[in-house]
């Protein structure tokens, strides 16, 4: 009994990894898995974002974002580019976690 409970947590651990959006921002866009312009209003977005204050709040594929120290920690790298020509993302800063939403789900992608 005490192992199907501690695979059954394993499992759900695993599972909360792979769905997370712990992110990292990388130095160089050669190091970037996706290239990413911040807009200055969400209608211009393709993502409305909002910045987690721990890793546990970052779930699912939704805009909630926990920005890791290490690349290793994180499921995606992104770097920050000054251009939205040559962004593969664009995506707006909000300052409440309830607008955080996929506004083209065609980007979704992306960040899986």
């Amino acid at each position: 009994m005490k192992q199907i409970i501690a695979t059954l947590i394993l499992i759900c651990g695993f599972q909360f990894s792979a769905n997370s959006q712990v992110v990292f921002s990388a130095s160089s866009k050669y190091d970037a898995d996706v290239k990413v312009f911040v807009a200055n209003s969400k209608y211009d977005a393709h993502l409305v974002v909002y910045k987690c204050n721990s890793k546990y709040d970052a779930t699912d594929n939704k805009g909630l974002w926990f920005f890791a120290s290490s690349k290793y920690d994180a499921k995606k790298s992104i770097y920050f580019v000054d251009s939205k020509y040559d962004a593969d993302l664009i995506i707006y800063f909000s300052d409440s976690k309830y607008d955080a939403e996929w506004r083209d789900s065609s980007k979704k992608q992306l960040m899986y």
